[in-house]
């Protein structure tokens, strides 16, 4: 059985680190989607990602004996969960189609300072305090900072739509992750991330049904393994972990590490498709750094 009393720890050394693997890996998850939509309609790559993420997290689930039954008052938490995350993702892939890739990713990137602001009022003893504040400020301006030469396009009113469409995505995914940490408590991991993903697999089908019937799947090698890495790492190996941490650890304190996942996926298209290292990279890595220290500097000065 799950503990009932509400866990709400700060993260160990380990924790951190085994969280800054999570990060790296979902970073690259940038450079696998741009392969995989080479071979893959968007709707139909999202559905058998879906499909490959619950074969892991099904079979891990099975390996340590977790019952996947479905209680009736689990129900309506995890279509809640289910509803915020397809939600999420369509207004991030409508959104980004009103802007440019990469001011897309510096507004989703926003959604660690909603799950501090939504933490403040919906998790015991994860209060924001200045130095906190600091932190998740000084992160994302590093984030933003790494992100500069890439920008397009400012004036434009079809990306300051796009913009708060990609906004609103971010938000939508922190109040999953905040809501997740509060049903993680009496619903196993395992469970929840099987639900979420069964949930959505039919749903994805009858969109892809509807909007890409007439688009074909080309199957290359690149193309497949990227939707493999999708499914199989991110959405199986890193949702595991990150729903499993989020359990027992401050919410605030582990999603400010997502701020490196722009910068992780600048680094892996550096080492694979041969981009140039730029000043505006490491100068926004190491304010990202000092945000991530500010914020996590709780664990000394206060608990």
């Amino acid at each position: 059985m799950l503990e009932k009393e509400f866990r709400n720890d700060d993260p160990p050394g380990k924790i951190i680190a085994l969280i800054l693997l999570v990060v790296s890996l979902i970073g690259a998850g940038t450079l696998a989607v741009k392969v995989g939509v080479q071979g893959f309609p968007p709707l139909k790559m999202a559905l058998i990602r879906s499909i490959l993420g619950l074969i892991v997290v099904g079979g891990m689930g099975l390996y340590y004996g977790v019952s996947m039954r479905l209680r009736i008052e689990e129900l309506p938490r995890l279509l809640l969960i289910a509803l915020l995350y397809a939600l999420h993702i369509i207004t991030l892939n409508v959104g980004t189609q009103y802007t440019t890739a990469s001011r897309s990713t510096i507004f989703f990137t926003l959604y660690p300072v909603f799950v501090v602001l939504f933490g403040h009022f919906w998790l015991p003893s994860d209060r924001l305090s200045p130095i906190k504040l600091l932190g998740i400020l000084a992160a994302f301006i590093g984030m933003f900072v790494a992100m500069t030469p890439n920008l397009q396009g400012i004036g434009e009113v079809k990306h300051f739509i796009g913009d708060l469409i990609v906004t609103l995505s971010a938000c939508l995914l922190a109040s999953r992750i905040t809501l997740t940490k509060l049903f993680v408590q009496d619903i196993y991991p395992y469970r929840l991330l099987v639900w979420l993903l069964g949930i959505n697999i039919p749903f994805f089908f009858v969109l892809s049904y509807l909007f890409e019937r007439e688009k074909p799947i080309e199957w290359t090698f690149a193309s497949s393994a990227a939707l493999l890495y999708q499914g199989w790492v991110i959405t199986g190996f890193c949702f595991i972990v990150l729903t499993s941490v989020l359990r027992k650890y401050k919410a605030s304190k582990l999603v400010v590490f997502s701020f490196l996942m722009p910068v992780s996926g600048v680094l892996f298209s550096i080492l694979f498709l041969g981009d140039a290292l730029t000043f505006y990279l490491l100068m926004g890595t190491a304010l990202i750094a000092a945000g991530i220290y500010l914020v996590n500097l709780q664990l000394e000065t206060a608990k």
